[in-house]
């Protein structure tokens, strides 16, 4: 029977992607774990491997093809024994394959795009180590398995599978029907008599046409949005719109950290390069910032968290993203366990993650998750600034310029350095009073460096 290769969801956030490269040819032989495909993500270019053994029948989406919606058929494989000719007619119908394994790939930089997250499709799944795993909510299931569950009341997604991959068969709803596994949930039924109520109606943003129509012809040019803009655009709706953001701004003297940070790098040993003897570090003031964040989640655990509408995620480390400006967006590589890491370790980490992001050659464990972030604006000379949160975070902490302005000291005006810097918590998770406790240990740290040190 054909078997149908699907465009896979290779990231949380995938609605669609770019079909970049096909790595096989129609009539090819393809074994499990074979590279066949190269698609490209928001983030990076990542590459397809073969799931199921056969042959290329067809090539369904070309090389080079934007905008393929996950799940979507890509190409077609003929299995043992089978002719190619006649599974590349074949329809829809055919066995669908489980979705493609995904590893990350050198990305060229002027082809890695990004997509958005997956609407409501058919399911898909991600193999890992011979085990099926379930994308936000989706169950890998045969048709015949879902509809047997369906009719006994059965959550598919409580049944545990042992087909192909992970995948839920007939006998495992039967055994599982067999052993009381939980019921799904009935719809709850309308109240006899009452009307429904109608819907208020949305407002609707004004369409494309009627932007355009606001400017005069000929007075501007059309620059499409590429995926990563798309995804951002959203992504940044969704967070603004259903995060109740607060705000909390305080003002930190840099002095000392200016004085230490100096001291520091000139004692760093040196190692020797191609390039010749080169100091082993070089902190940077966000370097700090970065460590003085994880450490201010340390002492205050309580903001160290996520909100879900079921409970209160409480992270047991400070994983501290930090906003990366690269061609067409940003990204948000992530400094793992930074309260338990050195400086000069922080700092060389963030210089490979930063150049690795700019190449687009990040995993995506290495910018997914985190228990919050950092944006800094300061090498911009802006003074102070908003971010919007980045989930699943509940505070982002946006850092200004550091400049010299004019202070009162001991009833005296005194010239000290300053950073004026702005938490975004989110209100559902960090109340004010807990957010101006993190903003304060975070204050603490930075303006008595050496404790960051020890």
């Amino acid at each position: 029977m054909p078997i149908n290769i699907t465009m896979p969801a290779l990231s949380p956030t995938m609605e669609e992607g770019n079909l970049a490269k096909w790595l096989v040819k129609e009539g090819d032989k393809v074994s499990p774990g074979d590279v066949i495909a190269e698609i490209e993500t928001d983030k990076a270019t990542m590459e397809v491997e073969a799931v199921d053994e056969g042959t290329v029948a067809k090539l369904v989406v070309p090389a080079g093809t934007e905008g393929v919606k996950v799940n979507a058929v890509i190409a077609v494989l003929a299995g043992e024994g089978e002719d190619a000719g006649a599974a590349a007619k074949a329809d829809a119908g055919a066995k669908p394959a489980a979705q493609p394994t995904a590893a990350p790939a050198p990305a060229k930089a002027e082809e890695a795009k990004p997509q958005p997250a997956p609407a409501a499709q058919p399911a898909s799944v991600a193999v890992a180590n011979g085990t099926a795993v379930a994308q936000e909510g989706r169950v890998f299931a045969s048709p015949l398995a879902r509809r047997i569950a369906k009719n006994a009341g059965v959550d598919i997604s409580a049944v545990k599978g042992t087909g192909p991959h992970g995948r839920v068969v007939k006998a495992d709803v039967e055994t599982a029907i067999s052993g009381g596994v939980a019921k799904a949930a009935p719809a709850a039924a309308p109240v006899a008599g009452a009307p429904a109520p109608a819907p208020a109606p949305a407002a609707k943003p004004m369409s494309d046409e009627q932007v355009l129509k606001l400017f005069e012809a000929g007075s501007y040019e059309l620059i499409p949005h590429d995926n990563m803009r798309k995804v951002i655009a959203r992504r940044l709706v969704e967070a603004k719109t259903t995060i109740p953001h607060f705000y909390l701004t305080l003002d930190c003297e840099l002095d000392a950290l200016l004085a230490l940070r100096t001291q520091l790098n000139a004692a760093a040993p040196t190692r020797k390069t191609e390039k010749g003897d080169v100091p082993a570090y070089k902190l940077s003031v966000n370097d700090l910032i970065i460590k003085a964040m994880a450490l201010a989640l340390r002492d205050v655990p309580t903001a160290n968290v996520s909100w879900t509408d079921s409970a209160m995620v409480q992270h047991n480390h400070s994983d501290v993203g930090v906003a990366v400006s690269i061609p067409g967006g940003l990204i948000t590589p992530i400094v793992r366990r930074a309260e338990e890491k050195s400086l000069s370790t922080i700092s060389n980490e963030m210089k490979d993650l930063a150049k690795r992001a700019r190449d687009r050659k990040l995993k995506p464990e290495e910018y997914q998750g985190g228990t919050t972030a950092v944006s800094n604006l300061g090498m911009f000379g802006i003074k102070d600034f908003s971010a919007v949160i980045n989930p699943p975070h509940a505070t982002i902490l946006a850092v200004g310029a550091g400049e010299e302005r004019a202070v009162v000291k001991n009833g005296e005006i005194k010239i000290a350095n300053m950073m004026s810097v702005t938490l975004s918590t989110d209100h559902r998770a960090v109340d004010g009073a807990l957010g101006a406790e993190l903003l304060g240990a975070f204050k603490r740290h930075i303006e008595n460096p050496m404790g960051m040190l020890v």
